[in-house]
């Protein structure tokens, strides 16, 4: 589904991205963990087009992403969930959803409407406060309404950056029940997240980035890789 050669992504004459090799297969969780500051929300702003690559290649399902506009990525099936979720001010919980059908701008008012009521199903919580502003939500349900607003335009592929920081236990287990969901539904996911013990039992694979390179990629059930990833990342 996702294919990432040989990615070079620059912030002015800071050289981030140094050569990352990456794949995201459809129907898997994959996992890219590292310290703080290595490249990974690079990675992920650098899919969804909001950075451009100097070098190397981004694809989705053979399709070059790298010139594309995040507009047009986003149309193409490319859901991304930023770290900051960028909830709307002054709209509703369904003013908010209602945006993310931007995605699909050829449906009629009739799917429209089942796209919304079905993302309510698959979020109660947000049902019940549909008419509420979304800045005025928890931080946990904020962190739902940025999901939800993801997945209403029925993306293939999610990119879901830190998901659980700063959240209550509840609703952490509720988030990476979402993320299983998603694998369950044959979507991509690949999920930035510094509570590695958790997101790693929600991986099927992971990759290990250091100083903006891809250091090794392991197998999330083989207990040796899993070994060798938290040696990697405490340094």
């Amino acid at each position: 589904m996702l294919e990432l050669n040989n990615l070079n992504t620059h912030y002015g004459l800071s050289h981030v991205l140094q050569g990352v090799d990456l794949v995201v297969k459809p129907g898997e969780v994959v996992g890219l963990f590292g310290r703080n500051g290595v490249g990974k929300t690079t990675v992920m702003k650098s899919i969804a087009g909001w950075l451009k690559p100097s070098a190397g290649s981004i694809s989705l399902d053979g399709v070059d992403l790298g010139s594309l506009s995040p507009d047009r990525i986003a149309r193409m099936g490319v859901g991304f969930v930023p770290e900051d979720r960028r909830i709307f001010p002054g709209l509703t919980v369904e003013e908010n959803l209602s945006l993310g059908l931007l995605q699909h701008p050829g449906r009629s008012r009739a799917q429209e409407r089942d796209a919304l009521e079905s993302t309510f199903k698959r979020f109660p919580r947000l049902q019940e406060r549909r008419r509420q502003a979304g800045t005025t939500l928890s931080g946990g349900e904020q962190q739902m309404l940025a999901v939800a607003r993801v997945l209403v335009g029925a993306p293939r592929l999610v990119l879901i950056d830190e998901p659980t920081e700063g959240l209550a236990p509840m609703i952490v287990d509720e988030i990476f029940a979402i993320i299983e969901n998603l694998r369950e539904e044959g979507m991509g996911v690949l999920l930035v997240e510094q509570n590695v013990h958790r997101a790693i039992k929600v991986s099927d694979r992971f990759y290990a980035l250091e100083r903006g390179q891809v250091i090794f990629s392991g197998d999330a059930s083989s207990a040796s890789d899993r070994e060798r990833l938290m040696a990697a990342i405490s340094l």
